[in-house]
């Protein structure tokens, strides 16, 4: 079982968000499992394999930069692979490691790529603003689970240079197996410190005077509040496909910058994978 928590928005947010939802899931299933075949589950610990392995193709759709009212559509690879529930691949986490793990919680940390970015050419209102570019982040994760609720928290620091600062995400979600359906959902909100906001949603002077925007000047705070939701169902004993989504509403600095022209923010993903 992967561990990868919710968060920031445009796909970082999307695909964190959905990293949290599938380490829930995994709970879920693993108490399933445990619960239909009692003492086989000891009987066969011993022949299972360190490694899970889970690929396929995914797309996904959301806002062309943080606040627009455009939508993109892209394919991205849904990834999910680890080693002995320590190290792992998952979403964007491109390498991560649970420091510490046990059956109901993880603490590690994962060199994260985040892909919100924003570009002058995306829209006419953005001339002059520059354009603000994707890259590696650093991210500290730590979640627990009780019963059907899973919480969790990250951080995500920005290690590219792109001033694109940090944020933190909580968020809580609850599932319920069903046969083979397995349907998740939570709320969390998304705070972010002045870099952040000021790089997507700040307008200086300069920027202004090179635009036409009003100066707008902002600061840290809670960045979006969003709910989850995810339906994944077993298609057969190594395909599963799944469909999930965060709906988010910006709140504070980023809902009333002059970039922003939609509050309300919508990502989804929709995947078929094949377990190895």
């Amino acid at each position: 079982m992967t561990r990868a928590l919710g968060k920031p928005a445009r796909v970082s947010l999307l695909l964190a968000a959905l990293g949290l939802l599938a380490t829930h899931a995994a709970h879920a299933d693993e108490q399933n499992a445990d619960a239909t075949t009692g003492a086989n589950t000891n009987a066969n610990a011993s022949t299972d394999s360190k490694w899970k392995i889970a690929l396929g193709p995914g797309v996904v759709v959301t806002p062309k930069y943080p606040g627009s009212r455009q939508l993109t559509v892209f394919p991205f690879p849904a990834l999910d692979i680890s080693y002995d529930d320590r190290i792992f691949s998952q979403g964007p986490d491109v390498l991560g490691v649970n420091v510490l793990r046990g059956p109901a919680y993880h603490l590690g940390a994962a060199l994260s790529f985040d892909f919100q970015s924003r570009k002058e050419s995306d829209d006419p209102r953005l001339h002059g603003l520059g354009d603000v570019h994707g890259g590696p982040k650093l991210k500290l994760f730590a979640d627990y689970t009780v019963w059907a609720f899973t919480g969790s928290v990250a951080l995500y620091q920005d290690i590219a240079g792109h001033h694109q600062g940090t944020t933190v995400s909580t968020d809580v979600v609850a599932s319920a197996p069903v046969g083979g359906w397995l349907f998740s959902v939570g709320p969390g909100f998304t705070w972010a410190n002045g870099t952040y906001t000021r790089t997507f949603f700040g307008v200086s002077s300069q920027q202004s005077a090179a635009s036409g925007l009003p100066v707008y000047n902002t600061s840290a705070g809670v960045r979006d509040i969003h709910m989850n939701a995810a339906v994944t169902y077993d298609i057969s004993k190594h395909w599963v496909g799944s469909v999930s989504a965060t709906f988010g509403r910006l709140e504070h600095n980023a809902a009333n910058s002059p970039i922003t022209e939609r509050k309300f923010e919508l990502n989804t993903l929709a995947s078929v994978n094949y377990r190895f």
